[in-house]
């Protein structure tokens, strides 16, 4: 049996996927949680083979607990399961080393064979996604760009953003300048906008 812990914040897409997943012979959900904070401690204590992971989750999103449970719990596969099919976001998925990234919209036996092909070991990523992704443009953001954005857009100042990175406020409203810059954006909130838009945050 391949053991699963179901990760999604929406109560009848949550209910839907164990409901789903139950009927096959082969795979046991044995966990679920609706918040990113809640992956890592539940994966400790119901051991599962895999977890499938929204991204957009309350709390840690999904790529960084999946990136915690690579780090802490390295038997546990991830599979990221997402309506959020961009290029940009599949990149930073596989940088986050995870096994498997599907969309929300696919066939329900689909997921059931990714999970497997997972659990087995192998890289599952939709066919069409990795094409735009290969032909995608590359961020052009450096990680701690990537990081002051992500601030900005959660609604901090260039003050707060300081305080958070222990950085200059200065320092800050040069990165948010040159991140403008790079990204051709009229503005701070254009910038969020592309890089949202892109799946770069």
């Amino acid at each position: 049996m391949i053991k699963v812990l179901i990760a999604e914040d929406m109560h009848m897409v949550r209910g839907a996927l164990v409901a789903l997943l139950n009927l096959e012979p082969d795979v046991d959900v044995v966990a679920e949680v609706a918040s990113g904070d809640d992956i890592l401690p539940t994966a400790r204590t119901s051991n599962p083979d895999v977890a499938v992971i929204d991204i957009d989750l309350p709390g840690k999103d999904g790529l960084t607990a999946a990136t915690e449970l690579h780090e802490q719990m390295p038997q546990c596969r991830t599979l990221i399961l997402t309506s959020l099919g961009r290029p940009g976001t599949l990149r930073r998925a596989l940088a986050a080393r995870v096994g498997g990234f599907l969309l929300k919209d696919a066939p329900a036996d689909k997921l059931a064979n990714a999970i497997r092909g997972v659990a087995a070991g192998r890289r599952v990523v939709d066919g069409d996604l990795a094409l735009a992704a290969w032909d995608g443009a590359e961020c052009p953001l450096t990680g701690r760009e990537i990081e002051v954005l992500q601030l900005a857009a959660g609604g901090l100042n260039a003050v707060d953003i300081a305080a958070r990175l222990y950085l200059s406020a200065g320092t800050v409203r040069n990165y948010l300048t040159t991140i403008v810059s790079k990204l051709n954006a009229r503005n701070r909130v254009d910038a969020i906008r592309i890089a949202r838009e892109s799946g770069w945050l």
